[in-house]
């Protein structure tokens, strides 16, 4: 009884696979099917679809050329036509004239024509004749010009040989008639747009690809298949077929032949794109795939015999993954916990040398500024030897702030939330303001500066002046730093193209300098990183400057590449994208020769005891009467104090004790008195960003100036806003 059991399973079991194997076969043979058409489908459309793509974008290159042509005749025939009205009043038009304004114009002719559109003179070039370009003119149109001044009649003509030429003409102003221009464009040249057309199809192949046409007014201009150019579509039995059956980029069949085609089509404006193959080809892999299916099938079979046994044994198996896979995940775990930890150390022992350097690179110009001081208490006399420490000293100090902006301009960029300011700037004057400043500093080092190719079509762009500067500077600066006695910067600018509102430029520069190694590329971009920390006397600096670029110009939606070679230098290329804004009205020129604060009463609030000093003595020096109060709460309470007028502007610190500076400056723009509103309320404050600068704007005040203290750019502040 139990044997007859088992084989009653067994059969069962034999019969069921026989039934699986047979769906199977089934199932695969469709899903083949299917997935065939699909694939040619998918195949053809993304040919068609690129193929009209790239067709289109050589139509707007041929649209947008045609439309500069004709601009260039519409300028031409009206310098002309103001040019003849200037001729006329000394001498007769010649055709002498015509002949030189068409050499001077790169111009084919230039037609002279009476009210009623009649030649009275003319200069040709070449074989053109003036009847055949008035016979293809729309006359009324043309005769429209000479009531209507303001028009301009432009066309471009097409002859039979395939040249074409563009026409514009005008109303004359001295009298009643038409001066026309032309330029004749041969046939050699308005070919390009047909080889173009036909280059898109080079490379797909008849064997692979299927047959692909391009055609125009029922007429195919464009085949994989050369015999097929110059014929009619309506003559093709697969077009035929494709366009009386054929949804618009979906696959169809077309059954007039033994072994069938499949095929699809696109339209564009006025052509059609079209792409088919033979049925042979798209199931070429079917056989295949059915081999395959009883391959499957074999394995299946195999696979249900082995499934009871399976069965017995999954749990245990299961169980043993289980381990495997706790194990795994385990290992990878400390893996990772391994790595974050290496990478703690690093970023760790990274900052631990950053602060090495700070405290070296801080400690020698401070030592430098102190021991100067020293000599100068003990040399007072020696004028000279004074003056030329107090240089130093400034030099020192500058190498001080520079080192302060760099770690505060980091730890700014790293926070994600900052944003780029967004607003209209001169490229071409952020380039000639960082050129001046490049060349001074080249000058300075004995390297020379050469400037090359400069492409700037649009000047007038969208970004922020700040950023924009402190990557070239940092970039150019390291160029200087690490360059050779008399060696050379250069730099280059191209523009990539323009796109949607948007300008893209490519900035390359290069030095001939001492170059970095292949190891330290790798590592350029990151912050605290030097390849030169063993000769920080030469070449000093934080190591943040490259990783300030970066993050710069990752922000912008920029990129940067480096190059170098030891020995022989580094090239850096910039790329950076640029939304395009209209150009601004014109400014007026900013107040000219030596501005004067003598005799203005300024009220100065600053808690620092010596910068207040320093400040009192630098205004005092020019003229000023000074007025110190300590905190935001007292330059509240002596403004109100004092009548209108008593003081004719305001200093304001920002952090100060009591009552900060933006509060300050907002109760007074608050109070009830006639000069609260008006009086020039200027920041000066150690905090330098764009964002510390907004603020003060929407608290009140006038102007930001950023510590230390420049007595000029302070003076022309209170001066702008006083009017003086």
């Amino acid at each position: 009884m139990k044997n007859k059991q088992h084989n009653l399973d067994r059969n069962n079991f034999i019969l069921a696979e026989i039934l699986v194997g047979l769906l199977l076969f089934f199932v695969v043979l469709v899903i083949t099917v299917k997935a065939d058409l699909s694939s040619a489908e998918t195949r053809l459309s993304d040919m068609v679809t690129y193929i009209k793509e790239q067709y289109n974008n050589n139509m707007k290159l041929d649209i947008a050329s045609e439309s500069k042509s004709l601009m260039r005749m519409i300028q031409s025939v009206e310098v002309l036509s103001q040019q003849i009205q200037q001729e006329e009043k000394t001498s007769d038009i010649t055709e002498e004239l015509l002949e030189n304004y068409c050499t001077i114009s790169y111009l084919t002719g230039v037609l002279i024509l009476d009210e009623n559109g009649q030649v009275q003179e003319k200069y040709c070039s070449d074989e053109v004749q003036a009847e055949e370009i008035l016979s293809q003119t729309d006359q009324d149109v043309l005769l429209d010009v000479v009531d209507f001044h303001e028009k301009t009649y432009s066309v471009r003509m097409e002859c039979e040989d395939g040249s074409y030429i563009d026409i514009a003409a005008n109303g004359r102003q001295d009298k009643p008639g038409i001066v026309l221009v032309y330029y004749h464009t041969p046939e050699r040249y308005t070919s390009i747009f047909n080889h173009s057309i036909n280059s898109l199809l080079t490379g797909y192949s008849l064997e692979h690809n299927g047959t692909i046409v391009i055609s125009e007014n029922n007429q195919i201009v464009a085949s994989n298949d050369k015999g097929l150019i110059g014929a009619k579509t309506e003559d093709i039995q697969e077009l035929k077929c494709i366009n009386e059956s054929a949804v618009e980029k979906q696959l169809v069949r077309t059954d007039y032949q033994t072994i069938p085609d499949y095929g699809l089509m696109e339209k564009g404006r006025d052509y059609y794109v079209y792409a088919y193959m033979s049925a042979d080809k798209i199931f070429a892999k079917t056989p295949r795939n059915m081999l395959y299916t009883v391959f499957i099938y074999l394995v299946i079979v195999g696979f249900m015999h082995a499934l009871r046994w399976r069965m017995l044994q999954g749990h245990q198996k299961e169980q043993m993954r289980l381990q495997k896979e706790y194990t795994k995940n385990l290992e990878s775990k400390n893996l990772e916990l391994r790595e974050a930890v290496f990478q703690a150390q690093k970023a760790n022992a990274a900052k631990s040398s950053f602060l090495s350097r700070m405290s070296h690179d801080i400690r020698t110009p401070l030592n430098g500024i102190i021991g100067l001081i020293k000599i100068n208490e003990t040399h007072m006399d020696d004028r000279e030897l004074v003056k030329t420490n107090q240089d130093k000293m400034l030099v020192s100090a500058d190498h001080l702030l520079s080192l302060i902006n760099d770690v505060l301009q980091m730890s700014k960029l790293e926070d994600e939330n900052i944003e780029i300011s967004h607003e209209p700037i001169d490229l071409g004057e952020i380039s000639r303001e960082v050129g001046t400043i490049i060349s001074g500093r080249t000058a300075e080092a004995g390297i020379a500066f050469e400037i090359g190719k400069q492409e700037l079509p649009v000047s007038y762009v969208y970004g922020s002046p700040l950023h924009i500067r402190q990557i070239f500077l940092n970039i150019y600066g390291n160029c200087i730093k690490y360059n050779k006695p008399h060696g050379k910067v250069t730099t280059t600018l191209k523009c990539l193209g323009e796109k949607n509102g948007i300008v893209t430029y490519r900035w390359t520069i290069s030095d001939t300098g001492i170059g970095m190694s292949e190891e330290f590329l790798k590592h350029i971009f990151e912050p605290f990183v030097q390849e030169h920390s063993d000769a920080r006397t030469v070449y000093s600096g934080t190591g943040l400057g490259m990783s300030i670029v970066k993050k710069i110009i990752d922000r912008m939606n920029g990129t940067i590449v480096v190059t170098s070679k030891e020995g022989e230098g580094s090239t850096f290329v910039i790329t950076l994208p640029f939304e395009i804004a209209e150009k601004p009205e014109e400014i007026p020129a900013e107040m000219d020769g030596e501005v004067n604060i003598a005799g203005l009463h300024l009220l100065l609030a600053e808690d620092n005891e010596l910068n207040a000093e320093i400040a009192r003595t630098l205004l005092e020096d020019e003229g000023a009467i000074t007025t110190i109060v300590n905190d935001g709460q007292q330059a509240v309470d002596i403004f109100s104090r004092n009548k209108p007028g008593t003081f004719d502007a305001i200093l304001m610190d920002i952090m100060m004790p009591e009552m900060d500076g933006l509060s300050a400056t907002k109760a007074i723009r608050a109070l009830d008195r006639e000069d609260a509103g008006t009086i020039p309320i200027i920041a000066m404050t150690a905090n330098a960003f764009d964002e510390d600068e907004k603020k003060c704007m929407e608290a009140g005040m006038n102007a930001h100036l950023v510590k230390p203290l420049d007595i000029q750019k302070m003076k022309e502040a209170v001066c702008r806003y006083l009017n003086k």
